[in-house]
């Protein structure tokens, strides 16, 4: 078994990743331990965004490379730790069975060589596979610079695999993160995605990465802009067909005179989700809700930015909308506009039903008609004041999340039902 004080030191060094969270994948139980399937790969998520249902640990923090932003840098002074494969199979294998965790999320830093690391990473994974026949949900990270038949080979046994660009342009990276570059991070995902294409188009026997790939940026240790940082977003969801890229605030872990002093906002953060969000699932181009050089609005969400911008478009009545119209409608999600389009085969909506849909009629009343009725304000400046303000009320009567992992005794509390709503709304993305 790994040594409580080893376990600290990599657990520790890998709760900067945020790109971890599981959306299950088609991986079947053959016989082991373990259900990658989406139904029993489940998560709980605590308040700063970390899924506790995956083991998530670094396979080791002793790392050559010297990324300015990275606490496990070769110039830092911390405790060094290196863990064996059988190490972390058998710990992973001894958590799924208390129940502790249904999957496991893999990384390292670069140990010895990118070749040496990426060589331990897909033997752990293949041990635990293959001798340990655990079918759980696995994210594998890749290693910048390692061996492409390495790479392919983690593929074959991991669910999910993700490359971290950290950074938004190939200026920064030299910068900040000497040792990569652009090259070494973008094309193994452009490879991994044409050997994925490739395996289900042959219908070959086996998996080879069936959750896909994902990649995180930092939002801050850099000077790009919002608009720099959703072109590239939007580019890899085109280009190397990622499942997800997430964000991640600048937290100053580590002091650098090229750093900043101070972290950067979480809700930058919290905006730059919001727009990824209506770039995949609503029908946006980026270049409708920010410039290249510009910064999303922190006051209001960008799909409000984009109505304001757009005032000539609305109202839209709610009766004849088509989904497209609907679904750029500020306070109607995705769902809502279905349950729009089913309902209105049958009567004429009204606020009054739009109400008992949930529809977020606070925000969406000033930009459509219901039953030729509005309800809404007309003048722009005003009504951008009206819904900053409601974003502004909304945070500071949120209800207070505790940690899983707080000090201290505190009495779990069950949320009223619009605090459910809202924190459901939050995980999904709809606005």
């Amino acid at each position: 078994m790994i040594a409580e004080e080893k376990l600290k030191i990599l657990t520790e060094s890998a709760r900067y990743d945020v790109s971890c969270s599981s959306s299950g994948s088609g991986r079947k139980n053959e016989g082991g331990i373990g259900n990658g399937m989406p139904d029993g790969c489940c998560h709980s998520f605590t308040p700063d965004g970390r899924c506790v249902s995956l083991l998530k640990l670094l396979m080791s923090n002793d790392c050559i490379f010297d990324c300015k932003y990275c606490m496990s840098r070769r110039s830092h002074d911390v405790p060094r730790a290196t863990a064996t494969p059988e190490e972390i199979c058998s710990l992973t294998v001894d958590f799924y069975k208390r129940n502790y965790i249904e999957g496991l999320f893999l990384s390292s830093a670069v140990h010895v060589s990118p070749d040496a690391t990426m060589e331990l990473l897909v033997r752990t994974v293949k041990l635990l596979r293959t001798k340990y026949r655990f079918h759980g949900y696995v994210h594998l990270k890749g290693i910048p610079n390692a061996d492409p038949l390495l790479v392919s080979e983690g593929a074959k046994y991991a669910d999910r695999m993700s490359y971290n660009l950290e950074l938004p342009s190939e200026r920064s990276l030299k910068l900040l993160a000497p040792q990569k570059s652009k090259e070494s991070l973008l094309s193994p995902m452009l490879r991994l995605c044409r050997e994925r294409a490739l395996f289900q188009a042959e219908k070959r026997k086996g998996f080879f990465l069936p959750a896909g790939q994902t990649t995180q940026m930092i939002v801050g240790a850099s000077p790009e802009r919002d608009g720099c940082i959703l072109r590239l977003t939007e580019s890899l969801y085109r280009t190397a067909g990622l499942k997800r890229v997430y964000y991640s605030s600048y937290a100053p872990v580590v002091e650098d005179a090229l750093l900043p002093s101070v972290p950067s906002p979480a809700l930058r953060e919290h905006r730059l989700y919001q727009a990824d969000w209506l770039l995949r699932f609503y029908g946006f181009d980026v270049e409708e809700l920010v410039d290249e050089g510009e910064d999303l609005p922190l006051d209001i969400d960008p799909k409000c930015a984009w109505a304001l911008r757009n005032m000539h478009l609305f109202p839209v009545e709610v009766n004849r909308a088509p989904l497209e119209m609907l679904l750029r409608v500020p306070g109607i999600g995705a769902r809502s506009a279905q349950k729009i389009l089913s309902a209105r085969r049958y009567t004429a909506l009204t606020f009054d039903h739009l109400k008992k849909m949930r529809v977020v009629l606070k925000r969406a009343r000033h930009f459509i008609t219901a039953n030729g009725q509005f309800c809404g304000e007309e003048h722009a400046p005003a009504l951008r004041c009206l819904l900053a303000a409601g974003d502004a009320a909304e945070a500071a009567d949120a209800p207070e999340q505790l940690s899983l992992f707080a000090a201290g005794e505190h009495t779990p509390v069950q949320l009223p039902l619009f605090a459910q709503d809202a924190a459901r709304s939050a995980r999904t993305g709809e606005l």
